[in-house]
């Protein structure tokens, strides 16, 4: 079974509430969970904290997704109580940083993992913000059982492939079409709200913005415009 499990607090210090802000006519957190409610799942939830959970409820249900409530600064922990709760064994991790995560990229991830039979796959080379994980909930558990770093506890899977000779941890390079590496496309800070704010006036039309014509954009923006030489007449 697959559950799809986006993480997210609102306790954020550098962009306080960030999960709730409006973008594009809608709280930032709805983004991430219409593109990922396309994936085909057992379950879809936010993990969040108990200080967060309340206010997420409303905004979960309108998407289909229900909402875990684990500990605050352990998330690694939070994921595997939610996988036990929700009886899945393969997690595709999410965060609600993310408004712009591709439920393409996602699919494509879950039959990657399936295929090679990973403990932990993910795609390099997608703008910063689009990918997700796909992880197997056993290789958590050992995870969580065995490590005493508070950096794994925050990250969840740095566990895993700093022991490849008892995981299977899987990075394939995306298709060409899904490629950007210079793009950044997560929310940390009010500047990045705004610039992702200007995207997405210019690319959202209702429905999640395909990665594609993501990465079209950034490519774009990043071209250096076509200059002219201005001859000035002689005297």
């Amino acid at each position: 079974m697959t559950g799809v499990f986006v993480q997210v607090r609102l306790g954020s210090s550098r962009l306080p509430q960030k999960a709730l802000l409006e973008l594009a006519g809608r709280p930032m957190i709805e983004h991430a969970m219409r593109s990922l409610a396309r994936l085909p799942a057992s379950v879809h939830a936010l993990v969040t904290d108990s200080g967060s959970a309340a206010r997420l409820e409303e905004p979960a249900s309108r998407c289909g997704f229900r909402v875990f409530a684990g500990p605050e600064d352990d998330v690694l922990e939070r994921y595997v109580l939610a996988s036990r709760r929700f009886g899945v064994d393969e997690i595709v991790r999410a965060t609600g940083d993310n408004p712009l995560v591709s439920w393409e990229l996602a699919r494509m991830a879950v039959a990657a993992r399936r295929r090679h039979g990973a403990d932990f796959l993910a795609y390099d080379g997608p703008p910063l913000g689009t990918g997700v994980e796909v992880v197997r909930a056993a290789a958590l558990e050992v995870a969580l059982a065995e490590s005493r770093d508070r950096y794994d506890a925050e990250h969840v899977s740095p566990f895993l492939y700093r022991h490849p000779e008892r995981f299977r941890c899987v990075r394939l390079t995306a298709p060409a079409a899904y490629r950007y590496e210079k793009g950044r496309v997560t929310i940390d800070t009010q500047e990045d709200f705004e610039r992702i704010a200007g995207l997405m006036r210019e690319l959202y039309d209702g429905s999640p913005v395909p990665v594609i014509r993501l990465v079209r954009r950034l490519r774009s923006a990043a071209q250096p415009r076509e200059s002219g030489h201005v001859c000035a007449p002689r005297a």
